[in-house]
């Protein structure tokens, strides 16, 4: 008979709206809830063959496996998210059974009371901002001195100047654009830029943002957003998401 773990999802006070019948997360397994001392643990039961120690640490390096795990573990949070103020745990979190999730609610009752009172009411919107330094700067044809080779080389130190000056200008915009949207938010978080092998574009990423804004303020937040756009800096806004930048707890798992 195959061994049994218990995979963990997200942590919120108990509620009368804590049902999950028919939602199904990681490897379509059922979930279900562990209450505990006014906490309840959204979990499924998976097998160790799969989220053991040893074969998650080869399935991490599978992007199909990671990518499909990843989106049905994100699927649960936002769905508990709709319900009830939820602290996520970080992806594929395991422990050998029940009891140990049970454990981990009373050690650790205060902490996730705290982050669950400070998120209540409120939601994470991302905001990210791209320049496109390949974009060709306005011409200025002055006369040359020199041969075609002084005119080559003046060229590109002119280039290299506009490109400079149009980062600088770019760059000076995303700093506004945070600190204009850090205002309106209750909390901000600048994650680090994304190369462009991560974010899929070619665009350089000039602001990866999180902002966790009252329920009540999302439309003036998205307001916000549009009146702070660029034609010189590309902004991208996604969310509401449930709020992963905020609820900066360490759990780990028995893996």
């Amino acid at each position: 008979m195959t061994e049994t773990g218990t995979y963990l999802y997200a942590v919120t006070e108990e509620t009368p709206s804590s049902d999950v019948e028919g939602l199904h997360g990681v490897a379509d397994t059922q979930v279900r809830t562990i209450p505990c001392e006014g906490l309840v643990a959204y979990v499924s039961t998976v097998p160790l063959d799969q989220f053991g120690a040893e074969p998650l640490r080869r399935s991490m390096e599978d992007l199909d496996w990671l990518g499909e795990t990843a989106g049905a573990h994100h699927h649960v949070v936002e769905e508990v998210a709709d319900r009830a103020p939820v602290a996520p745990v970080r992806l594929v979190t395991v422990y050998r059974g029940d009891e140990q999730v049970k454990d981990l609610l009373r050690e650790r009752h205060d902490d996730f009371v705290d982050v669950l009172s400070s998120v209540a009411g409120r939601r994470e919107w991302g905001v990210k901002a791209y320049v496109d330094l390949s974009a060709p700067g306005p011409s200025r044809t002055a006369p040359s001195l020199g041969g075609p080779g002084t005119a080559y080389l003046k060229r590109r130190q002119a280039g290299l100047r506009s490109r400079e000056e149009a980062w600088r200008q770019a760059a000076a915009h995303a700093e506004h654009l945070h600190a204009t949207l850090s205002t309106v938010a209750v909390a901000s978080h600048r994650h680090r830029a994304q190369d462009p092998e991560l974010s899929g574009r070619k665009e350089a990423m000039l602001l990866n943002g999180a902002y966790l804004v009252e329920r009540s303020r999302d439309d003036e937040f998205l307001k916000t957003v549009d009146d702070l756009r660029d034609r010189g800096v590309e902004i991208e806004l996604t969310g509401p998401w449930a709020p992963y930048s905020f609820t900066d707890l360490e759990v780990r798992g028995d893996g």
